[in-house]
């Protein structure tokens, strides 16, 4: 399977823009813009990927119904699209995922199944199985993909002179589709990806120049919940091609940048949205003057965001 590109990117563009919020770049500093991705509908950039998804499924496929697993924004994201077509969903996720997450998915209409971590993926391979539904994955497949790289799209629409985008990595998609948009439209800027140390499989995979697998148990450590999957062969092989580096971040740096955010540009941040910030507050004064910085979700307990602001 091929890499997604800009057409491709530019196609998804146009069949999302009825739902999908276009999120400004706001001022955070002298030196860095960011993305907040927060402000869509579902709190969250999933809503690219997964919308975009559906909207690309035949009538027939979707009256049999779509099965996700995720670990909370991609699954409130496929429940928002669901309902928005009038398809049954049934979603996997995580139990010790956020209950403002599991709670939020209900809320949209889907169905919800919670299985430990490890169970999520083959949960949903099963379901899919008994009711012929399809499955919209929350990153491997180039449809989400695309989906995802409408970020990058609009970063370069509104700072064409960008020099760094600072992009949170998990599985891989939302990475792999701005990585895709900006090296198409602005080769001479750096897209680098930013994980958790505690999660930080990517970087370690890119550095050996293949996939490395960390245990389920070892990822779960981190406090940035939606941060906690690995990235697929396809995921990584635009990673390969397309990202100059993956750079890992401190938890406490993460809650650094989750108080930061809510007082210098009234965000609500979860902690895997705010690792791009935290990155940029790591390397204070290496980065460029033109660095963006993806805010991917604001999808976070209250208690949980009172402790760290």
């Amino acid at each position: 399977m091929g890499l997604v590109t800009i057409s491709d990117i530019r196609t998804a563009a146009a069949l999302i823009e009825p739902v999908v919020v276009r999120t400004p770049l706001l001022r955070f500093d002298d030196r860095l813009a960011v993305k907040p991705e927060n402000l869509q509908p579902v709190g969250a950039f999933k809503l690219r990927g997964a919308y975009h998804a559906l909207a690309r499924l035949s009538d027939e496929a979707r009256a049999r119904g779509v099965v996700a697993y995720s670990s909370g924004n991609h699954a409130q994201a496929v429940a928002f699209a669901a309902r928005a077509f009038g398809v049954p969903a049934v979603i996997v996720v995580p139990d010790n995922a956020p209950a403002v997450k599991v709670e939020a998915t209900r809320a949209w209409g889907a169905t919800v199944e919670q299985v430990p971590m490890a169970r999520r993926e083959s949960r949903a391979h099963e379901l899919v199985a008994e009711r012929g539904a399809t499955l919209i994955p929350p990153f491997d497949h180039p449809h989400v993909i695309a989906g995802q790289g409408t970020v990058g799209l609009e970063v370069v629409a509104d700072q064409p002179e960008v020099e760094v985008v600072l992009v949170p990595v998990s599985g891989g998609g939302l990475i792999s589709g701005v990585a895709a948009a900006v090296k198409a439209l602005r080769p001479s800027a750096r897209v680098v990806g930013v994980e958790p140390e505690l999660a930080a499989d990517a970087a370690a995979s890119l550095r050996a120049g293949e996939l490395v697998r960390w245990p389920a148990a070892d990822r779960e450590r981190t406090l940035a919940d939606g941060l906690r999957a690995e990235p697929s062969e396809l995921t990584f092989a635009h990673m390969r091609a397309l990202v100059d580096d993956v750079v890992a971040v401190s938890e406490d740096m993460i809650v650094e940048a989750v108080r930061r955010l809510a007082h210098r540009t009234r965000l609500v941040v979860e902690p895997s949205g705010a690792v791009a910030v935290a990155a940029y507050l790591a390397g204070a004064g290496e980065w460029p003057e033109r660095t963006v910085a993806v805010v991917s979700g604001g999808n976070v307990d209250r208690e949980v965001f009172a402790r760290m602001i």
